[in-house]
Formats: structure tokens, sequence, C-alpha cells
């Protein structure tokens, strides 16, 4: 008699973090039966290092994971302590939104979401081994033998692959916090043909609220107007009394102690072996790759509302216990702090994600997906889209719907994966505002404009949510429209307006487009002037249409780049292309095109080693090729 436990379900997520959150309910959402594997039901949704959501770039990720039908910006509004729109001295593209959360009412509201979503069951189990047969998923079976089949998988494994936390010459084989590493499954998956690298990441200390001295630190405190991550979300909702930050930095004797002891650090004796990453590095990276500054930034953060521990932003180590205490009370305000839990690095095993089609799929594997931390990357926000992308794309397999993918000129989330699949990570890969060619049409403000009609095809967004999409680009068409016909006089009250504003006064008429083009005016302060101007707007229509006449110029132009963009990513490559039959095709450009098959011209000119000549004798070639049939 087979005493094994079998269970039958539609799509298996490996990992609870928030790259395996996104996925399940995604997948659930779609009406499939879902189950989510962690080593632990209490680390879901956990926050094992920084204590917040979004910040440059990563804002922008939450926004279009929202606009999808994703939680993380609906999550993050309900649990956030303090909210801040960042860079809001440079332009719209850069504005991205950063919130504080309680990082345990975080995890338990995602949680509450998912024991509550239909079609989802959560299970604590170590997944050690993936089920394939003739390149086909079929299930996986855990720790004790029992078997789950599934016809789409998605690992979402986050830092726990043969997961080791160390500081000095301590070395732990456990995952982040402590928790329990899964410490197979590298073993199924390199038995299957995947590449894998070690990676490595840090996380500072955490120390005790009362041994600090605040009165030595600047306050940093939140907007006064908050501004919520989710375009569902009642701004109303989330105007809330807000928790301070604080600022202090190291200085020159904590950088003399960190010198000091780098014979003693994991990072330099050679007893890390992963990659770390490049922005986001340890303190004692700071201190030896840029010797002449004398000090760095130091952010105190809380955790929580409910508990004393702080975080130590800019602080991540791997230094021995003794070194951190005596390096971290060398900075001002911390002189008689208690460490509550010490920093440490972490190193796992992670994917080569070219390895990869831009839909999350593996190339090598029919129905295996894979988001998160897993694919190289590092943070929660890139770790929450590719999750959101994956479990889509699984539950869109099973029901034997075409895939969907994003490209560069659509999202951050584009921009995210096709770097990930194209182009050759050493590191773990952290979203930046300069690796979006199109940013300023990728803007934070219009994800929904550009992602929530997606969104509502793939059967994530409601009826409701939509029609209102709808009706705000109506808005925004007709009142660009109106204003750019509105005419402006040069009366006593036009021009005192003007002055008031520091712009220059007007000599004839001009519309309130123009006088909106002007860097100094903008919309809103020009509103006395406009005494037609309609008042039932839904939220973000006035600065839409305030963004769009202002930046006209610079839209249409980029707008234009995105038409020849797209003109290569519609050259689809068959998967059967041989490039050893191209003539004139260089022997590096031909390897390196066998090697990552491209789906597109677009995505073959961007692998590393093929040149602008090798793209246009490929195009020909294909060319030749059509018409020859």
């Amino acid at each position: 008699m087979d005493s094994v436990y079998k269970e039958e379900c539609q799509v298996i997520v490996v990992g609870a973090g928030h790259a395996g959150c996104e996925a399940a309910l995604a997948s659930a959402r779609l009406g499939l039966k879902t189950i989510m594997f962690t080593v632990s039901i209490d680390s879901i949704a956990l926050m094992p290092c920084n204590p917040n959501i979004g910040g440059t770039s990563k804002g922008h990720l939450v926004r279009e994971i929202d606009a999808l039908g994703g939680e993380m910006g609906r999550n993050i509004d309900k649990t956030f302590i303090q909210s801040k729109m960042l860079n809001l001295s440079k332009g719209p593209a850069v504005h991205s939104l950063r919130a504080q959360a309680d990082k345990a009412e975080y995890s338990r509201s995602m949680r509450r979401t998912l024991e509550n979503t239909d079609h989802l069951s959560i299970v604590q189990a170590e997944v050690t081994e993936i089920l394939v047969e003739n390149d086909q998923i079929f299930g996986v079976k855990t720790y004790s033998g029992a078997i789950y089949y599934g016809r789409a998988v998605v690992l979402c494994t986050g830092t726990y692959l043969r997961a080791r936390c160390i500081y000095g010459e301590v070395s732990n084989a456990t995952g982040p916090n402590g928790l329990q590493a899964a410490n197979y499954l590298t073993d199924s998956l390199k038995a299957l043909g995947i590449e894998m690298y070690r990676f490595k990441t840090g996380t500072p200390a955490r120390i005790d609220k009362r041994s600090i001295d605040f009165t030595r630190m600047e306050e940093q405190v939140g907007d006064e107007r908050i501004v919520p991550f989710s375009f569902t979300t009642d701004p109303e909702e989330v105007q809330r009394d807000q928790v301070s930050c604080w600022l202090t930095y190291t200085n020159e004797k904590t950088h003399e102690i960190i010198r000091n002891n780098l014979d003693r650090s994991p990072l330099y004796s050679g007893m890390i072996e992963g990659t770390g990453p490049r922005y986001c590095p340890s303190i004692e990276d700071k201190v030896v790759k840029f010797a002449d500054k004398n000090r760095h930034q130091v952010f105190i953060e809380p955790e929580g509302l409910y508990t004393n521990e702080m975080y130590v932003g800019g602080m991540s180590s791997s230094l021995p216990e003794d070194v951190q205490h005596e390096m971290y009370s060398s900075v001002a305000g911390l002189e008689h702090v208690r460490i509550v839990r010490n920093a440490y690095a972490i190193e796992y095993d992670c994917i080569d994600p070219r390895q990869l089609f831009p839909t999350l799929e593996f190339r090598k594997i029919s129905g295996l997906f894979s988001g998160g931390q897993f694919n190289g990357s590092s943070g929660y926000e890139e770790a929450a889209a590719q999750g959101l992308l994956a479990g889509i794309n699984a539950a869109r397999k099973v029901l034997g719907r075409k895939l969907i993918t994003l490209d560069r000129s659509q999202a951050y989330l584009g921009v995210l994966i096709d770097d990930l699949v194209t182009k050759e990570n050493r590191e773990p890969y952290r979203m930046m505002t300069s690796r979006a060619e199109y940013r300023l049409l990728l803007r934070q403000d219009n994800a929904d404009l550009r992602l929530t009609k997606i969104g509502y095809e793939i059967g994530l967004i409601s009826e409701e949510r939509y029609q209102t999409l709808l009706k705000k680009e109506r808005q925004i068409e007709e009142e660009i429209r109106r204003v750019e016909h509105v005419n402006i006089g040069t009366s006593e009250k036009v021009q005192t307006l003007l002055k008031e504003a520091g712009s220059t006064p007007l000599t004839s008429g001009s519309t309130l487009g123009e006088l909106i083009r002007r860097p100094e005016l903008n919309y809103d302060l020009l509103a006395p002037l406009d005494p037609d101007r309609p008042s039932d707007f839904f939220r973000g229509v006035t600065e839409q249409v305030n963004i769009n006449i202002k930046y006209d110029g610079y839209i249409k132009r980029q707008k234009k780049q995105v038409e020849q963009f797209k003109k290569l990513e519609k050259k689809q490559i068959p998967e059967s292309f041989s490039y050893e039959e191209v003539p004139s095709l260089r022997i590096e450009a031909r390897q390196k095109l066998e090697k990552y098959r491209p789906v597109s011209i677009g995505q073959a000119s961007r692998i590393s080693g093929v040149s602008p000549a090798d793209i246009s004798v490929l195009v020909v070639y294909m060319e030749q090729l059509k018409r020859s049939k």
C-alpha cells in the first residue's frame, strides 16, 4: 500500500515572501486551485531587511503591481507608519513614494489576505524536489515525501536556498532571521540542468530605541499630506499620525574601527563566496571603496509601532560581534547603543535568469516559472513585481491562454525582466530609474493609465475599476483640449498672479496651456484665472493634465523613440531559428545568440557581445528568408 500523501492542484508556488504572495494571489484570483509552500507560516511576507516599501524606482514598481491587480500597494497603505514622496525637487519622472512599514503588521495583514482568498491553500513544508517528465513540470515533492501534482510551478525561494548567515567567524546554516534554510531543492534544480549562482546580501543591526540619544540626530518626518500607493485606496483613509525616522552619520573614528578589523571581515577574508549587491554595499565596502568620504549617512528607522527595535539603515555589516558593538557606538547618538540583533551577511543560491523567457517561464522546462530574488534580483518590490507576472503566467499556462510579457516601453517591470533575462548580471540586480530609457512615459503617477487595461484583460481588475479608469482617461483628454483653448488676457488680476509667482507679465493674450508650460507655473496655481474649470474630476486627473501639457514636447519625442523600439520588438525570431546559417555574423554574436535564443530582434540587440552591425546582418537575412518562402 502506498503510504505517501498525495494531492492534486493546478498551480504550486514555492515560497511565501513578497514574490510568492503575489504569485499565489494572482493564480488563485484567476480561479485556479493554488497551493503555496513556506518553510514557516510565520515568515509570510517577512521583511528581513529594511522596514519600508517603495523608494526611488521601487515606488514605480509598487504602483505598477497595483495597476495590474496585485496586493503590495494595498497592504502597505494599511500598515505604514510614515510616508514620504521622494525627489519632489526634480521632474515627475523620478518622483517616488516611500513608506515605512510596521513590519509585523505588514506580514499579518498579507497573511490575512492570503488565508481568506478563495482557491488558495497555504502549506508549511519544505519543497525538496521538482518533478519533471519529458521537459514538462508535473509537481513537487516535500521533505516528508509527500507529492503535490500541479500543471505549473512558480519558484519564489528568495534567499532561503542553502542559505548561510555570517558575521565574523560565526556561520549558521539558516535563512534570514534565523529561520530554517531550504537545503535540498538546489540539487534537484541542478539535476534538471538549471545553472545556479551564489549571491549574498546583508542587513544591519537592530538596536534598542531606549539606548539611542535622538538629540544628537536630525529628525526626518513624513509628508504633511499623505499620498497612498494603491489607486484604489481613498486618500482620506491614509491621513494618520506618523512616526519619525532619524538621520545621523558615521565619522572618521567609525571608519578607523572598520579599517583596523577588515582582516576579521568574512567579506575580505574569503569566508563569503557569494557576490554582493553593488548598489546596497555593506559599511565595510563603503569605507574601502569610498575612502575619500569622511562620513556616510545612517538612518535610524522604527521597525513598528509596538516594538523598540530600530533599524540602522546604511550600516549593514558582517564584521564580528565585538567590532559591531564598537563600530555602532562610535556613531553620534549611538554612544550607549544596545544591539538587539547583530548585523549579518546572508549567502544563498539563485539562478542565472537568462534561462528564462520574458514570461518568466524556464526555456527548457514547460510549466516551470520563477520570480523574485531567486532570479538574481534584490529588493521586496522587484520580487513582488516578478512574482505577480510569474503567477499570472503560470495560471494562463494552465488555462491554455497566451502568456503575458511587458516590454521596456510599457513598465518598469518590463525593464526589470528584460534586463534580467537578456543581460549578464553577476550581482544582485536592483531597479533604478536610470535603467529605464523611457522613464518620462513610465512615471509612477500614470501607472494606472499604462497598465490597468492589461490587468483587466488578465482578469485581476474589476469591471467597476476598469470603467472608472476609462472615465478618468476621458476627463484627462477633455480637460487638456479645453485648457489649450482657454484664452487669458492681460488684466490686472492676471498680471498680479504672474508677478506673485515670479513669472514674466503678459504683453499680449495667451492660452492657459501656454502659461502652464512656464517652469514656475502649473495647472493648480492658475486656477483663479480659470472660472469655468470643472470640479468633479477623478483622483489624479489634474496632475495628469499638468504633466502632459508641461512636458508635451518631451513626451512626444519619447513616444517617437518608442515607435522605433516597437518595430524591432515586433520582429519575432522563430524558436527554431539557426544562427549558424547566417552569413557574415561574427563568431561571438553567433555564439551569444545561440546560447540565449532571443525572442525578438529588439531583445537580440540588447545582448552583450551583439553589435549593431550584427543586428543589421540578422535583419537583412531574416527579410531574405521571409521573401524566399
